[in-house]
């Protein structure tokens, strides 16, 4: 309603009267519009038994199943409409009929395709807990590639683990290539080779990484206070204005600023502990480490990285 102006005074507040139809200005108390239509429901309900008798529409589409969750399905109950039991002989005939409705649901090629795929999807989401509305968003995106015939030729899984990766980048919820190779089972360079594909033909808008969206899952799996993920914050915060973490691995740089912040407020994790959370080696946290320090002139000293001389990242 920003965009609109009453009439009479100028003003761009209103309220709207449900029982009369009016939207009216707050200011004057000019009525702006009359006789609109109520689009909500026109009862009520206080428990979910009496809304589900007095609703008159089904759960919204579900992208993530084959027949987006609108499909009915034969009982396998073995009992009629009254609760009787079925005679063996018309038993049979339903199993055959369930058979039949299920092999008729996969009927073609894009039909099967999807039935792996989706349920591969769904499998992947729920071992690394990514929420719903993603589930849905990258079900949705593994149909246009379909459409599209992006999957020929390419290995199913790493698609759906490409498109996961992707919607969950889009949407700034951590998951690296490491964890997406982990629960999938494919190599993390086969993932990021469909992932780049992906992108370069559906022309998605993926943002960069920002390795602060890693500070507070990484502290939370180490079992550290608020100050220390408000202290990594900071470190981090500091170095991207300062150019500092260009081509540099996000999980990597937040790792380490998880390490130095731990270090900073008395609650020390060892190299290996915060390297196993954050799915990165030893050595890339001991390299950010000293680069961290060393710029931002960081007054942190630690024996276990001081003492091991220069090394080479894996």
């Amino acid at each position: 309603m920003a965009s609109k102006l009453c009439p009479e005074c100028g003003g761009s507040k209103f309220v709207k009267d449900r029982e009369k139809g009016e939207l009216v200005c707050k200011e004057c108390g000019h009525v702006f519009e009359d006789e609109q239509v109520d689009l909500s429901k026109e009862w009520r309900s206080f428990d979910g038994d009496e809304y589900s008798d007095k609703a008159r529409t089904g759960s919204p589409l579900q992208y993530s199943k084959l027949n987006q969750g609108v499909s009915t399905m034969i009982e396998r109950g073995g009992r009629d409409a009254r609760g009787n039991k079925l005679s063996s002989e018309t038993r049979e005939q339903m199993y055959r009929l369930i058979r039949w409705h299920k092999r008729a649901a996969v009927s073609n090629s894009v039909q099967r395709n999807l039935s792996i795929a989706l349920t591969e999807l769904r499998r992947i989401a729920s071992y690394l807990n990514i929420p719903n509305p993603l589930v849905e968003k990258a079900a949705v995106l593994y149909r246009k590639t379909v459409e599209k015939e992006l999957i020929r030729g390419r290995l199913i899984e790493a698609v759906v683990a490409a498109v996961l990766y992707a919607v969950c980048r889009e949407a700034n919820i951590p998951r690296t290539l490491n964890e997406m190779a982990e629960a999938s089972g494919l190599t993390k360079k086969e993932i990021g080779r469909n992932y780049r594909y992906l992108v370069r033909e559906l022309g998605l808008d993926v943002p960069l990484t920002n390795p602060i969206h890693y500070i507070a899952r990484f502290t939370s799996e180490l079992n550290l206070s608020g100050e220390v993920q408000e202290e990594a914050r900071n470190i981090l915060q500091t170095a991207i204005n300062n150019g500092l973490i260009s081509g540099r691995g996000p999980t990597g740089v937040a790792a380490a600023a998880v390490y130095i912040a731990a270090l900073l407020k008395g609650e020390k994790r060892t190299q290996k502990q915060v390297a196993n959370v954050a799915g990165v080696t030893e050595v890339t946290i001991r390299n950010r480490y000293r680069e961290l320090k060393e710029k931002l002139n960081l007054t942190v000293e630690d024996e276990e990285i001081e003492s091991v001389g220069p090394e080479k990242e894996d």
